[in-house]
């Protein structure tokens, strides 16, 4: 695929789990992810609010993989997510725990919190421009100890560039 390979994948007898896909530094990443999708033959999810799952688009994001977002009746979005894992069958959520496409220096924490309270592990995803790799990491289940947890899955990033590798998340050996 354009010169990109894909290496490792995700087990298709895991039905749910939060990807973590990082870095995310360019719209560049939603095709790769929507090849990467298309290649391995697997289902894989997003939520978005459900105010764009409205007539005509609501086809194109349902066909796409994306589950609406609805947060009426006092859920946060943890909880609204985590609701959303207990009612499907299969459900692979992409999530990009920068929560931009600019530098951060801390990872937004919501999709461990997810994966904790769905009970799901989670695959870092690493989107590799400069080796031209997407790169699948082995499943962890969250223990809640959030700190020994992303301390695992950050390995997974070490020395990984985003396409705008200035932008990108430094994730670091430890």
């Amino acid at each position: 695929m354009m010169g990109w390979k894909i290496v490792g994948t995700i087990n298709p007898e895991i039905k749910k789990c939060v990807m973590m896909v990082m870095p995310h530094t360019s719209a560049h990443d939603f095709y790769l992810g929507i090849f990467t999708r298309g290649i391995l033959g697997l289902e894989m999810n997003f939520v978005a609010k459900k105010e764009l799952f409205l007539f005509p688009f609501s086809y194109y994001f349902n066909y796409m993989g994306g589950e609406a977002l609805d947060r009426t009746g006092g859920l946060n979005k943890v909880d609204s997510i985590a609701a959303i894992f207990h009612k499907k069958e299969t459900f692979r959520l992409a999530v990009a725990p920068e929560g931009t496409r600019k530098y951060v220096s801390e990872l937004k924490t919501g999709f461990y919190y997810i994966a904790l309270k769905a009970n799901v592990p989670i695959i870092p995803v690493a989107f590799d421009f400069g080796k031209k790799e997407v790169r699948f990491g082995q499943p962890l289940q969250p223990s809640g100890d959030l700190a020994t947890d992303l301390q695992l899955l950050n390995q997974h990033f070490v020395g990984v560039k985003g396409k705008i590798p200035e932008y990108g998340y430094r994730a670091l050996e430890s």
